[in-house]
């Protein structure tokens, strides 16, 4: 395992590289950094050079004022590609990774040879109204507000954190070292304002995510990837703009696939990343 710090697209990136062979791009969630793929980074290197970068303004990543918007931050990890002299990866996103990662394959499908997403939503597009049945989950709320939740957060930020990843698989937790690394990860105010930008530029990428599908498809073989809570409403969104989609809810799995269920997420994505 190597890291290093990636100039693109005016900040700097924190990237976990291993292995060698085609790419796989992993991409994380909130409250995570590129450390929700501990698991799952060895096995895949053995056969692939494996890249899980720190997203824009999280983790070891630059914490920039702006571009928090799904076309930005897939951009970013479209830049990471050119300066590792990758055409083409791979990509594997779950929770804020998801729209990232798909929107990265609907405006370059020439960059995305298969795509993975777990556990998230893509912008407003129909298939998930089962899901949101009674509106978003309450902190996308809470988050959207500028200045509120990190003003309010300040101080308590390891409670706050330990509720997601606590909620997040099931009761189970997650390895001391990861839980630790999260917390001091989000810990301090301008650290949950970069986190909170995600969640404040979601209309943005909504809408970007709506002229995105109005011009293009999802031409990459993609696997959509389920649990708790979110099931197969991601799958429902992609069925009517992807070519090539398979679908699969992991049963008694939380929302932390990557820590909660390692080995059977490791169990789906091997033959679906060797197939192409």
């Amino acid at each position: 395992m190597s890291h290093t710090r990636i100039a693109v697209n005016g900040i700097h990136v924190n990237v976990a590289t291993a292995g060698s062979g085609p790419a796989v791009v992993l991409l994380h969630g909130f409250p995570h950094t590129w450390r929700l793929w501990s698991e799952i980074i060895g096995p895949l290197s053995s056969r692939y050079r494996v890249i899980a970068p720190d997203l824009r303004g999280f983790g070891a990543s630059t914490r920039a004022q702006d571009g928090y918007d799904a076309v930005t931050m897939a951009a970013d990890v479209e830049g990471i590609l050119d300066a590792l002299a990758e055409p083409t990866a791979a990509v594997v996103g779950i929770d804020a990774g998801t729209g990232v990662a798909v929107m990265l394959a609907l405006r370059r499908p020439d960059r995305v040879r298969r795509l993975v997403v777990m556990e998230g939503l893509v912008g407003s597009l129909p298939g998930a109204e089962d899901f949101l049945t009674a509106g978003p989950p309450w902190w996308f709320g809470f988050h959207a507000v500028p200045g509120l939740a990190e003003t309010v957060l300040a101080g308590n930020e390891a409670r706050y954190i330990d509720w997601f990843l606590t909620a997040g698989t099931r009761g189970r937790g997650v390895p001391a070292d990861v839980h630790t690394a999260f917390v001091d990860a989000y810990t301090g105010r301008d650290a949950l304002r970069c986190a909170f930008s995600f969640y404040r530029a979601l209309p943005a990428s909504a809408r970007q995510f709506d002229e995105a599908v109005a011009d293009g498809r999802l031409t990459a073989p993609t696997l959509a990837i389920g649990a708790h809570p979110v099931g197969d409403a991601l799958e429902r969104q992609l069925r009517p703009i992807a070519d090539d989609l398979t679908g699969h809810v992991i049963p008694e799995c939380g929302h932390i696939i990557p820590l909660d269920r390692p080995q059977e997420l490791l169990g789906l994505l091997a033959p679906f990343l060797a197939a192409g």
